[in-house]
Order: C-alpha cells, then structure tokens, then sequence
C-alpha cells in the first residue's frame, strides 16, 4: 500500500513539474515575443518580437484572391507606418486564410479551425476578419468565450445584418447567438445591408425599375441581402417578380435567364458571392434578357473583381454598390492614404480601405487598453477616431459603424467609376 501510493505522490510531483515548466515556457515565449499561429492556415509571423499578435483572417484563395490579399497588405502598410506599436504594446502580425483550395472560397471547418488557434494561443490580442458574414457567424462566438477573453475581432467586409442587430431579414436568436458570454467583442466599419439593400433599392427606383428578379446564393449574406433588397423594394412600391437561389458551381445559368426574361422583369438584383463562375452567371443572365433590363449587384461582388472581368462585355452597364464612400470622395486622412498606398503598392481596393480603416481601430482599442483580451474588447466600443481614413469612426452598442453612407459604382469599359452616393433615409433602412 506503501508504495501504491508513493507511487502516486511521485506522479502528482512529475505532473506538476511539467505543467509548471509548460506554464514558465510560455510566459517567456510570451515575454520573448508572440507565439505564432499554424504555419497550416497563416503566413510568417512578421514583426515576431511583438509582445502582443494580431491576426488578419481572410479568404485567400479563390477568385477573390487579388482583392483579399490587398487587403493583407493594407493591414501591414498601417502597422508599418506606425512602427509596430500601439501606445506603449509592440504588435507582430500574421495573414491567416479561412478558404481552402477545393472551395475556391471560405470554408467553414478551416473558420472553425482557425477560431480555435486565435483563441488558445494566449498572444492574440485582435482579430481583424472575416470577410465573409458566414465565416463571422462561426467565428465570433469563438473568440466570444475564448480564455481571458472575449477576443475583439473587427471586421472590414462583413455586412450580415444579424451579427449585430435585428431585422426583417435576421434569423431567431440573432445577434445574441453569437456572443454567448453576453458581451460583445465584434464591430464592423461598413454598413450593415439594411444600409445597402435600402441603397439599391433607392437605386432600382431612380433607374425606373418597377418589376424586379431577385437571385441569392443560399448563404447568409447572399440570402440576407437579398431579402434586405426586397424589402426596402417592396416599401418603394417595387414588385419582386422572382426570389430564387443560384448554384455557385452551375455549367449554365441560361435556364434561370429564361424565368428571368419570362416575368417580364425590368431589373435583376444578385444576392451573393464572388464566385467561379460569377462570370458566366452575369453572361447568360445578359445574353438571356432584353438589353433594358438593369444588373444590380451587391458588394460580394467588387468593382475590380476577376468576376467583374471574366464578364466582360456583358457586365457593361452593371452597377455594384459598396457600403462606405469612394476613394475620389476621401479627404484628409483617406486621401493621404489612398496617395501613399497607391505609390507604395497599387490603386487600393474599397476593402483594401477598410482594412487600413479597420487596423487603425484595431490600434487605438489596443493602446487604450490595459494589455489583457478583455479591456481591448471593452475599449473596441469606446474607439472614437476623429479625421480617420474614412472619416470620424465610432460604434453604437452593437458594434455598427455610425456612419453609413453607400456607393454605387457603375461598370464602364475596364473600370467601374462612381455613379452615385446614396445614404438611405433611416425609415427605408428599418423597412429593409
């Protein structure tokens, strides 16, 4: 009996050795610099002597490849420019990809796997993402219960009603579903599609569109802002003459341009995502219906998007509206970006924008913090940047940017120039 239990009080010393020395380990890992995410899902650890690490989570793979790496490197161009710190924290950074190859697209088990990683390794501070409302909807709660936590996440893409408000367009037990803890830890600094589907819908009225076709693609933002869209176009007096979901990986789309053409349709408005074959979806949508009917589309689908050119000649015409305001409209702040990341890397992107917009809240929650996870998250909603990119930045209690403006762009040639600002009044938005 002696020894049975000489034998366990040996055990018991061992165990606590080693979970002592696993805990020293990573206080001085930590205390060295930040331990690095997944080699799997992230690129190289930049600045690594950082104390603390902030996470950019992006699909990068996929026909929106060209913009969401733009976007990695607006993130870096601002923590660049401000030498790595933010008050008195130094910061490292990694460029994490929720998409694999196969979906060509985010995928839900990697979001949920680089979830977890974000919220075990103890050195994340901030997560920048997702790009992708259906990505947030997993990631969120997550990093909502992640070990001296929450983790403040900010997103620059998402516009998902439901992760952070009610609507008509939301679902039963959003947005709380997503924050289980019951505190918030998520902001956005686009408008949510409430914003964006009152816009268009504003849009298709002084386009003189009185019947309309709409087309989601079954995902939560696709599905959402479409139903936004019919919403507010329903309260305007326009008739929705189709509601139907598009496959993402159809051969043709000449069958859903036939219903199109046959409801006597004088505006199609398509709920969805970049896809691979977005392309062909805007081709046989326009080869299919009378050349007076309008092409609206959402965000998903962005001004210099491969999808945009893969359309070619049949995307002519084609507006696409963009929750924030345009690049030639930036003053001050926004236009000293803008100038200095053109030099530097190229014409940015509106989402590259944002992700420069987004690191700079990131940033200013961080140095007004006291360095742990949960006082970054509490000072995320206190954020109030003056004379920012974007203007003045700050967020109502759910974590929605206070200001809302929408652009529509309107293709022409190779370019999509702005065709109009629109700020839908708020009893549209709360129709949509």
């Amino acid at each position: 009996m002696k020894k049975r239990i000489y034998a366990g009080v040996g055990a018991s010393v061992v165990i606590a050795v080693v979970v002592l020395a696993v805990t020293v380990g990573a206080a001085i890992a930590h205390s060295n610099g930040a331990t690095p995410l997944p080699a799997s899902s992230c690129s190289a650890i930049q600045n690594g002597s950082g104390q603390y690490l902030i996470a950019s989570d992006l699909p990068l793979q996929g026909s929106g490849r060209t913009q969401t790496i733009q976007m990695t490197k607006a993130i870096q161009y601002i923590l660049k420019q401000h030498n790595w710190k933010a008050g008195k924290y130094t910061l490292a950074y990694q460029s994490c990809d929720d998409s694999t190859a196969q979906a060509g697209k985010w995928d839900s088990g990697k979001a949920s796997t680089n979830a977890n990683a974000y919220a075990q390794d103890s050195s994340v501070i901030g997560v920048i993402g997702t790009f992708n409302s259906g990505a947030a909807e997993i990631e969120v709660p997550v990093l909502n219960r992640a070990p001296n936590g929450p983790v403040a996440m900010v997103s620059p893409a998402n516009t998902y009603v439901g992760l952070t408000h009610t609507g008509p367009g939301t679902v039963a037990g959003e947005p709380g579903k997503y924050y289980p803890t019951g505190k918030r830890n998520y902001a956005r600094v686009v408008a949510a599609d409430d914003y964006q589907g009152a816009a268009d819908a504003l849009l298709a009225q002084s386009l003189g569109v009185k019947k309309v076709f709409i087309l989601n693609d079954k995902e939560a933002y696709g599905l959402g802002v479409a139903q936004n869209f019919k919403n507010a176009a329903t309260k305007l007096g326009i008739k929705t003459v189709g509601f139907t979901a598009w496959d993402g990986k159809a051969s043709s789309y000449q069958a859903l341009a036939v219903k199109i053409k046959a409801s006597g349709a004088q505006g199609v408005f398509v709920g969805g995502l970049i896809c691979e074959n977005g392309g062909k979806l805007i081709k046989d949508i326009r080869a299919g219906v009378p050349a007076s009917v309008k092409i609206m589309l959402p965000d998903g689908f962005t001004p210099a998007s491969a999808t945009i050119k893969e359309a070619g000649s049949a995307a002519q015409g084609a507006t696409i509206s963009v929750a924030g305001l345009p690049n030639s409209s930036l003053k001050g702040a926004g236009k000293t970006f803008v100038s200095g990341f053109t030099k530097a890397i190229g014409s940015p992107d509106p989402y590259s924008v944002y992700a420069a917009q987004a690191t700079l809240v990131m940033l200013q929650a961080i140095s007004q913090s006291n360095g742990t996870r949960a006082d970054v998250t509490k000072q995320l909603f206190k954020v109030d940047l003056k004379n920012s990119i974007l203007g003045n930045v700050s967020f109502n209690a759910n974590g929605d940017v206070t200001s809302n403006p929408v652009t529509i762009y309107k293709v022409s040639g190779n370019t999509a120039p702005t065709y109009k600002v629109i700020t839908p009044p708020k009893s549209l938005v709360k129709a949509a």
